[in-house]
């Protein structure tokens, strides 16, 4: 399958230290199979810098996610308890590292207000049921492949 990473850089060689911290899934390089979804990442990104739009595209064998031998994977299917939990504990990590160590992980996306969210959950102003209501994508779910280890990057080749 084509995967798609919206930039304002071609990216040659992924580079984790490039990886902005605290993200839904941790530091890591993360992907869509929407390229619509990508360009549009791309264009928000590049709009800022006054650069084009870049969408990097992969290719991924999605076969490789039902091997627990080759990879440690681990899949969010829908919004749940599970997956605003994970996203919560990522995004607020102290040290804006990965708070797992899975090589790939793949999920819904959450929607662009996460940080508003975190702080009504932390103040009390919301439940966590609501905080999971709000973290859901507006335009409907997407979902996004995260790429977190050295390893996870040998099943991901550039096209």
């Amino acid at each position: 399958m084509k995967l798609y990473h919206g930039s304002y850089v071609d990216v040659k060689e992924i580079d984790f230290s490039m990886s902005f911290p605290n993200k839904d899934f941790g530091k890591g390089f993360y992907l869509s199979d929407n390229y619509e979804q990508a360009f549009q990442i791309a264009k928000f990104k590049s709009e800022a810098l006054d650069v084009q739009p870049v969408v990097n595209v992969y290719e991924f064998d999605e076969e490789i996610l039902s091997h627990p031998e080759l990879l440690s994977v681990k899949v969010f299917k829908e919004y749940s308890e599970d997956w605003a939990d994970f996203v919560l504990r990522n995004r607020t990590s102290d040290n804006g590292e990965s708070i797992h160590n899975f090589d790939i992980v793949y999920g819904p996306i959450a929607n662009d207000r996460v940080g508003l969210q975190i702080r009504k959950l932390i103040e009390h102003d919301i439940t966590f049921e609501r905080f999971i209501e709000n973290l859901k994508y507006m335009k409907g779910i997407t979902f996004q492949y995260f790429f977190g280890t050295k390893k996870s990057l040998d099943y991901l080749h550039k096209i």
